[in-house]
């Protein structure tokens, strides 16, 4: 019978010291504050950290410094593509200023957002970046008292938790809306997520549309092709002759095309479809997708920046930022379009 085998201690400076044949002290500056030593010294720490496989404690280390090199980036779920090139931006900008991210998700759940936010807060990091306006009053006020800097994007407000960059739903869904009333559309429909910010994308919509008797999809977020099937579904059995719809994310109005396409349905001839988020698939698909653009880079880059600053002990003198959006017109919706 086979024993287990020991638990193998973990290598600390000390072993990386011994075996670069240098000092305690020497080795801790090598490592975080080499512009002291001689480069020589660096090379041989260097290689003692390779051979014995030593990792920083930065627990240990940001107890001292009083930072974490962490900040927190909150989405909805990573599942949603539009929220993708935001997170990689944002990994990115703050990898380069020697922070990493981790990432926690709120399933469009308000408790499960509070939850995480508590968590992430507990465990002190340098930075939270939101995607949205954080929802719970309790979560605001702690996230206030903690004094860590906090951004809220892909959405906008004029009293955010400290900073926020993003752009106004209601505006989205008015220009949206906008855009039907100048193609003549009359017999249309919206198929939306349940979440807060599409829902405030519909209320856009049907204020600038001057009508509340519009046929309404709502699906449970995040979208899906299946949920986006589902949507155009329900919305036919409400309007037999619907001509267009409105579609809170480019996910469901994936789903409606395809939909569309099973029922015998034209796109843009009998059935014009408009998405948003403008998500990489939406161009390359067969009708390609008319969208509505948000700069989802620029918010995470910006972000990363924010943060920086405020890390930096620097001031922010734009603490809001609209960064606005813009309507793609594709042949979801025109066969004259690129």
């Amino acid at each position: 019978m086979s024993t287990p085998s020991p638990h193998h201690k973990p290598v600390t400076l000390h072993d990386v010291a011994k075996v670069a044949g240098v000092s305690l002290i020497t080795a801790s500056r090598a490592l975080s504050n080499p512009g002291v030593v001689s480069d020589k010294t660096i090379a041989k720490v260097r290689e003692a950290v390779e051979a014995t496989g030593y990792i920083p404690n930065l627990l240990a280390g940001g107890l001292k410094s009083k930072r974490s090199r962490m900040v927190a980036a909150i989405v909805p779920a990573l599942s949603v593509s539009q929220f993708l090139p935001t997170v990689q931006t944002l990994t990115s900008a703050l990898a380069a200023g020697g922070y990493q991210v981790i990432v926690g998700q709120t399933n469009y759940d308000a408790e499960r957002e509070e939850a995480v936010l508590n968590t992430m807060i507990s465990r002190q990091p340098d930075g939270i970046v939101m995607t949205g306006l954080v929802q719970s009053q309790k979560a605001r006020e702690r996230l206030v008292r903690s004094g860590i800097p906090v951004v809220e994007t892909w959405d906008l407000s004029d009293r955010p938790v400290d900073m926020v960059i993003g752009f106004s739903h209601l505006k989205v869904g008015g220009a949206v809306g906008g855009y039907f009333l100048s193609r003549g559309w009359k017999k249309v429909g919206v198929a939306t997520g349940s979440d807060h910010r599409a829902m405030l994308r519909r209320e856009g919509f049907l204020a600038t549309l001057g009508r509340s008797d519009v046929p309404t999809a709502v699906v449970p977020a995040p979208s899906s092709l299946a949920l986006g099937r589902r949507a155009l579904a329900e919305l036919l059995d409400q309007e037999p002759g619907l001509e267009a719809v409105c579609c809170s994310s480019d996910t469901l109005a994936h789903g409606v095309l395809v939909e569309a396409q099973a029922r015998g349905l034209r796109v843009p001839e009998d059935l014009a479809v408009v998405g948003f988020g403008n998500a990489e698939f939406g161009a390359h698909m067969v009708p390609s997708i008319t969208t509505v653009h948000v700069d989802g880079p620029g918010i995470g880059s910006l972000a990363a920046q924010l943060i920086l600053a405020r890390c930096n002990g620097e001031t922010v003198e734009q603490p809001i930022v609209d960064l606005g959006f813009r309507l793609i017109e594709r042949r979801s919706t025109s066969v004259d379009a690129a």
